[in-house]
């Protein structure tokens, strides 16, 4: 597949997903975060990891976001909106970004180990799914977004 240029907004998201990643780190979480936008660029949703914290396997920064902005909207199908992670979806985040319908998932860093946005599985764009295939956008930002997660597992060894 070719590779689709993030929007120069998204960039500029991909700072606030970080800053809740960051946070993430300081509650002593895997430091990953989101934000989930509708098409005129509002913020619906903001989400980070919070597994430890909620004890909760599935709070997922990606899953709080949806969470979030699915509440923020009234609805369960979020149209028209783009979700912006510092790390790449894993199986069960892609399969709740498909649920919800986001047509568009910008992320970061690429997960070589659980990936499910291109690098071990391909979820979001597998075609066989009853589900609309959104637009991907991987690597914005990927080397701050993948310097924050080595940092914070290397001060945990």
């Amino acid at each position: 597949m070719g590779t689709i240029p993030p929007a120069a907004d998204e960039v500029g998201l991909m700072g606030a997903a970080l800053e809740e990643a960051r946070r993430a780190a300081a509650e002593g979480e895997i430091p990953v975060g989101a934000i989930l936008v509708d098409a005129s660029g509002r913020v619906l949703g903001a989400g980070r990891n919070s597994r430890m914290l909620d004890r909760d396997p599935t709070s997922h920064a990606e899953v709080n976001a949806i969470r979030e902005a699915a509440a923020e909207r009234g609805e369960r199908v979020l149209d028209g909106c783009t979700l912006v992670v510092t790390l790449e979806p894993c199986v069960m985040c892609a399969g709740a970004i498909l649920a919800a319908r986001v047509p568009r998932v910008v992320f970061g860093a690429w997960d070589e180990k659980a990936g499910a946005a291109g690098s071990v599985y391909d979820l979001l764009r597998d075609g066989r799914l009853p589900h609309p295939v959104p637009e991907v956008v991987g690597g914005v930002r990927a080397e701050e977004c993948a310097t924050l997660l080595e940092e914070f597992f290397r001060a945990r060894r």
